[in-house]
């Protein structure tokens, strides 16, 4: 297999595409052409060419008499097995792919957990949804001599916490009866409409009844 000059950067690039899918230079095994090929490089190959590095590296673990056994020549002079793993070595302590895996992923983590804490703090500030209803209700008194006017005044008086009177108007019912429909506005954890019926059947002088005509969510 030709690469070109196996010493230039253009060469190595070409070794390195081509052992994308590869994990020798010639079939499935050590051959005479992965040593040939490895004892033309100037060094070793850089971590921007992984395919090449794993397998320069994957062919320097291998001991003289296995390079023997394929008919090999000796890898080249000054760089045998053993000063190419202390060179190697040399290497890892500059760079070392696994520990930068390590530090990336820590560094992500760390990124992780500052936007969800952002997050939570964002919505521990976000006001809380008051959930509240729009209720009408139907007063109605004993007879057509009730003061109606001074009924609203006493149903008006009662205070809730999360309680707001509204309009209000006199619906007739037959034989001269009118009713007074008022409406409110609740919120619906603090004010329980059973309870506000009670407190304004409670003006017995005046309600006979009271009934609830409507009943929304806000």
């Amino acid at each position: 297999m030709a690469f070109g000059d196996l010493k230039s950067d253009k060469g190595v690039s070409e070794l390195n595409k081509f052992l994308e899918d590869k994990s020798y230079i010639s079939g499935y095994v050590l051959s005479k052409a992965d040593i040939d090929a490895f004892n033309q490089l100037a060094k070793a190959p850089s971590v921007n060419q992984p395919h090449a590095l794993r397998w320069y590296n994957h062919i320097k673990s291998f001991s003289p008499e296995e390079l023997k056994s394929v008919g090999a020549s000796p890898l080249k002079a000054g760089m045998t097995t053993t000063a190419l793993t202390a060179s190697n070595n040399e290497d890892d302590e500059d760079v070392d792919l696994f520990a930068s895996d390590e530090e990336e992923d820590a560094e992500a983590a760390k990124i992780r957990e500052e936007r969800l804490k952002a997050y939570a703090e964002k919505k521990s500030k976000k006001p809380e949804l008051i959930a509240k209803s729009s209720v009408v209700l139907d007063v109605k008194p004993w007879d057509d001599e009730t003061d109606m006017k001074e009924m609203e005044t006493n149903v008006r008086t009662i205070e809730m916490d999360g309680l707001v009177w509204g309009a209000s108007k006199l619906v007739p019912v037959g034989y001269g009866i009118n009713k007074l429909q008022i409406m409110c506005v609740v919120e619906d954890a603090k004010v329980s409409i059973d309870e506000l019926t009670e407190k304004i059947q409670d003006f017995e002088d005046f309600v006979q009844s009271v009934d609830v005509a409507a009943f929304n969510k806000i």
